[in-house]
């Protein structure tokens, strides 16, 4: 890692005014864009027909998934982005940079315990990522098995079992125990959480805090990026801030008043800043970074010396 590109991001940000609604907060990471190599996210690759995601055979693998990107520019997938259809639906268990015109076959994890029948030869995208608090448990499970084994493997049994937990809590019922229901029931709410977040001029990334705990933050390497990602984002957060409860949502007026957790900002930036890092070549483009420390994990995918992706969470 030359010259510390993880806290050369961090380092280039300042933290804009406090954005909430209801009981999640966000503040807005604004800074220069640094985008050091052309790209295109998933959601465009796929709506252009430059990129499609598909079972890696016709009998498939859960943990598994096959990428075809014919265009002409490298695709973006993020962590925590779900592909529905196929055999079943997954998240991608890191964020990986596809490069032009290649194959690469991406680490997964399946978030639909009940099916394995294909609805469809390929997979589309969600409008959301993982629900962030089963993100920040799956991101520190491929962190262990990458230290124990260089592989980027999930637990799957305990992803599926914070699957169900959480639609219990959440009184959402699937015939397939498909991670989408808790999304699809809870659709109108999440919606107005994502229209009352919305982006700033400058803005590329974001931390998240629900009630008065942060709980993780995005940093991407352009605005334009961010911009795109930000709904699937707050979506992710925005589940969670339901399944927390009324009692954590400010009085009627108070839902943009500033809350204590700000204060907390900076010192949680500083700790992603200051955390162990370990490195590893990539699936795709780039290098892996894994970073961990006292409560927190995160990780980052570093291309040509630029972090294009940066996320972590509390523990």
């Amino acid at each position: 890692m030359h010259n510390n590109p993880v806290r050369r991001a961090l380092a280039g940000i300042t933290v804009g005014a406090q954005a909430s609604f209801e009981n999640l907060a966000m503040f807005p990471l604004l800074g220069r864009p640094m985008k050091a190599i052309d790209y295109v996210t998933l959601d465009d690759a796929i709506a252009g027909n430059l990129s499609e995601v598909m079972e890696v055979s016709a009998n498939g693998v859960v943990p598994e998934l096959r990428v075809v990107n014919r265009g002409p520019k490298p695709t973006l997938i993020i962590d925590g982005e779900e592909l529905v259809g196929a055999k079943q639906n997954r998240v991608v268990n890191l964020t990986i940079l596809v490069a032009a015109e290649s194959e690469l076959i991406i680490p997964v994890s399946c978030v639909e315990a009940g099916r394995w029948r294909a609805k469809s030869s390929r997979f589309a995208t969600a409008p959301r990522a993982q629900y962030a608090s089963g993100r920040a448990k799956r991101m520190a499970q491929v962190s262990r098995s990458m230290a124990a084994s260089g592989e980027r493997a999930s637990d799957q049994s305990a992803v599926w079992e914070d699957i169900a937990a959480k639609s219990a809590r959440m009184k959402s019922s699937s015939p397939t125990s498909a991670m989408e229901q808790v999304f699809t029931d809870h659709a109108a709410s999440i919606d107005a959480y994502v229209n009352g977040l919305a982006p700033v001029d400058g803005q590329v990334g974001a931390v998240f805090a629900i009630g008065d705990r942060i709980a993780g933050f995005d940093l991407f390497d352009d605005p334009g990026t961010f911009r795109k990602l930000l709904p699937k984002l707050v979506r992710s957060y925005a589940v969670d801030a339901i399944d927390l409860g009324s009692d954590l949502i400010p009085q009627r007026g108070q839902a943009h008043a500033r809350t204590p957790v700000a204060h907390l900002v900076p010192g949680f930036l500083a700790a992603i800043a200051a955390a162990a890092q370990q490195g590893a070549a990539a699936v795709g483009l780039g290098e892996d970074v894994r970073l961990s420390g006292s409560g927190l994990v995160g990780a980052a995918l570093v291309v040509e010396g630029q972090a294009l992706h940066l996320s972590g969470f509390s523990g």
